[in-house]
């Protein structure tokens, strides 16, 4: 048997003070805690967060390129707000990459050596939305809902597409928690997904993609009109 010294192998690194302040001010950002729009000052975000600022500003560049903060010139650093544009842009853009990812998962039904664990892990996150609605956290529910998504980009087994679809995700779940903040009662939030999930599992690769799209994009309207009329509000 061949000895795991013989292996090359890098040695588990501990993260970085910049990784660390990132997660910690993304998942500030994402759980709604900091809110769009707040103004970051670099003093008093190191002084709260116990890092230097060197350290700091290399976290919020990090966010930037994740498109959660904006870089103002001679001002500073703010969280993104969500306008009705981005709205749009970010349910068009899901809608293609969802309706893809759906169509490769519900394609996957038909081989039997892969349907087992595929339904297994739709019934997982499926049930994991249920019991986060059956909370009523907000944070609880989005953060459900996202890993709802997410799972199916990453069951459809495209590279590619699952690295597209890094490239905005953090942005995507702002955007869930902005949509599901809109609904009314949180069972509404589980009728939404189920036509998916069930045409994902029963294998109906139209269907799946049909329900990808009409989720995606009924729900991204919503929150369109919403924004539009707190924009057209404020002017």
């Amino acid at each position: 048997m061949r000895e795991p010294d013989n292996f090359k192998i890098k040695k588990v690194q501990k993260l970085s003070a910049e990784a660390q302040t990132a997660d910690a001010l993304r998942d500030g950002i994402v759980s709604g805690e900091i809110p769009p729009g707040t103004r970051l000052t670099e003093i008093r975000m190191a002084e709260q967060l116990g890092v230097s600022r060197a350290t700091l500003r290399t976290a919020f560049h990090q966010l930037v390129q994740e498109g959660l903060i904006d870089q103002i010139p001679y001002t500073g650093w703010a969280v993104v707000s969500l306008s009705a544009e981005d709205s749009w842009e970010l349910y068009t853009l899901r809608s293609s990459l969802e309706a893809l990812g759906s169509k490769l998962v519900a394609a996957k039904m038909a081989d039997a050596g892969q349907s087992v664990a595929v339904r297994a892990k739709l019934d997982q996150v499926f049930d994991g939305l249920k019991e986060a609605c059956a909370t009523g956290s907000h944070r609880k529910i989005a953060d459900a809902d996202f890993a709802l998504h997410r799972a199916i980009i990453d069951l459809s087994g495209h590279r590619r597409l699952a690295e597209q679809y890094s490239r905005v995700e953090q942005q995507i779940r702002i955007y869930i928690a902005s949509s599901d903040a809109l609904v009314p009662v949180p069972e509404v939030i589980i009728e939404q997904h189920r036509p998916l999930i069930e045409s994902l599992k029963a294998g109906d690769v139209d269907a799946s993609i049909r329900a990808a799209v009409d989720h995606t994009e009924q729900e991204g309207a919503k929150l369109e009109r919403h924004l539009r009329e707190l924009e057209g509000a404020d002017q």
